[in-house]
């Protein structure tokens, strides 16, 4: 089954990104279902199936499956592009194709799956986790540093909501490394973030935009620490 899966994952990676050039995007959003290069992104997607798949006939029905829903798919996604956010659309679209993927893997070698899993006590506390890793710690911060108004420098040549992503990187990152052992990861990644803030620090006027963000770098890395090691022993309780 996993075989089968990587494969067709594969072919899907092949076809979608690897042999998708700019220019056959762009046509497809212009000209839509009369794009000549949609026709030909779905011959690339047949030719990596087989290819990966070894030209076993075998699976000839999925083959067709996958090719006729990737195309069903495309021709939605190019129409839906003018009213949805391009991000959301882009999220969908490769849902979509990964659970027709899941689905005809599943039609040659079943498997067991149960939508209990997701209400499992680890599954759970991991999707807790993330919750907390991310929004929570987001408003617990906002609401701890909003004593000081610094927008001046923070908001000055910046990114929107940057430095919101950034944060919620950064700790997701520190929980990944503490519930899978690697320490030495904490380390690199504070290391990696203070290489990138030093000119943001030498730039101050005075030391108010190094104490604002050397507090909020501590608050982000303390409350992912903070879950992480929580996770992991709650973790350690359940099993």
């Amino acid at each position: 089954m996993l075989t089968l899966a990587i494969k067709l994952i594969l072919a899907h990676l092949i076809g979608d990104f690897l042999l998708q050039p700019q220019k056959w995007v762009n046509h497809k959003e212009t000209h839509k279902i009369k794009s000549k290069f949609l026709y030909g992104h779905i011959l690339v997607h047949l030719g990596a199936l087989l290819l990966v798949l070894q030209g076993n006939t075998t699976y000839w029905l999925g083959i067709l499956i996958i090719v006729i829903s990737h195309y069903i798919l495309d021709v939605i996604k190019l129409y839906l592009k003018p009213k949805l956010n391009n991000r959301l659309l882009f999220a969908l679209d490769q849902l979509a194709h990964v659970i027709v993927i899941a689905l005809v893997v599943n039609s040659y070698e079943p498997y067991a799956f149960s939508i209990n899993t997701l209400f499992e006590t680890k599954t759970l506390l991991f999707i807790t986790s993330i919750l907390c890793l991310t929004k929570v710690s987001s408003i617990i911060m906002k609401t701890i540093i909003s004593k000081w108004d610094l927008k001046a420098y923070t908001e000055e040549a910046s990114l929107q909501n940057a430095g919101a992503y950034i944060g919620i990187l950064e700790r997701l990152f520190v929980f990944m490394f503490i519930i899978t052992n690697h320490w030495e990861g904490v380390g690199f990644l504070i290391a990696a973030k203070s290489v990138f803030r030093f000119s943001d620090l030498s730039k101050a006027k005075d030391r108010k935009l190094t104490e604002y963000i050397l507090i909020g770098t501590l608050l982000s890395f303390g409350l992912a620490i903070l879950f992480g090691m929580g996770y992991e022993y709650v973790s350690g309780l359940i099993e």
